[in-house]
């Protein structure tokens, strides 16, 4: 009763209760009978049947006059939220399921020119001397996101980087020739990751992973990052690694729904 007080004149019963219909299927009933709606919403038997027979008629509902299931159509529903999302919004559920998992912060970044941006980042502890935001920009030549995406540039891509990279060294550690990276890229395309030992910054390890999109081309990259004192680099492949790559597939998934809510 209280919930109902508070809802707006403009509430849809018959909405929500056809919307409940629908919940009432899941994993374990796909498949239910008449009765068994009834009980689940809490609506009568003829009411009940109601929204099921318009499910029915609008093709989300199969029934073989006893039994009832969803059929694929409900995905569209699904489908009209999933294309609306941006790649940071898909991204950032995982980011945090990640991050909660290892306890790192994670990111993802884009290439822009010469350099990577951020475009979303779930930080779990400040391990750097400036703060990221999204938006943020390193140079691509530094960072293991950088080093992802780059590997995954077509040959005459990578060739004009290569020319216009200034290739600023950071740190001791930081790759500072085209030769150089070049011969890293390899390594990171045959592995399928990339491992960057402070080379944007003195302490700093990260691991970073391709995201590929639907044509199987290297939109994105997510990475982990680690102080050195929390880390070795055989801890970071170890350890951080395979949650990398897990969470890399969860949001290619993810990607892969949004591109054929798209185009269908």
């Amino acid at each position: 009763m209280e919930e109902e007080a508070t809802r707006g004149a403009h509430h849809v019963q018959s909405l929500e209760r056809g919307l409940a219909v629908i919940k009432a299927f899941d994993a374990g009933s796909p498949t239910l009978t008449l009765s068994d709606v009834a009980k689940v919403t809490g609506l009568t038997r003829a009411a009940a049947r109601r929204f099921l027979l318009t499910l029915v008629d609008l093709g989300y509902v199969r029934t073989d006059g006893k039994y009832f299931s969803l059929t694929a159509r409900v995905l569209e529903l699904g489908y009209a939220f999933l294309s609306s999302l941006s790649l940071p919004e898909v991204a950032r559920p995982h980011l945090e399921r990640l991050s909660a998992e290892v306890h790192e912060s994670s990111s993802v970044s884009v290439l822009e020119g010469t350099d990577i941006v951020y475009v979303t980042r779930v930080a779990v502890s400040r391990i750097m001397a400036v703060t990221i935001n999204v938006g943020t920009r390193f140079p691509a030549h530094a960072t293991s996101m950088g080093h992802v995406l780059l590997a995954g540039l077509p040959k005459s891509e990578l060739d004009e980087y290569l020319e216009r990279a200034s290739f600023e060294r950071l740190t001791s550690h930081t790759i500072v020739s085209a030769d150089a990276l070049r011969a890293e890229l390899d390594t990171v395309r045959a592995n399928g990751y990339a491992v960057v030992d402070q080379e944007l910054e003195e302490g700093l390890r990260s691991v970073a992973a391709p995201i590929h999109g639907a044509d199987g081309s290297v939109v994105a990259a997510v990475n982990l990052s680690t102080h050195a004192s929390r880390n070795t680099p055989e801890s970071v492949r170890g350890e951080l690694l395979p949650a990398l790559l897990a969470a890399a597939k969860r949001i290619e998934a993810d990607l892969a729904m949004t591109s054929s809510a798209r185009v269908s």
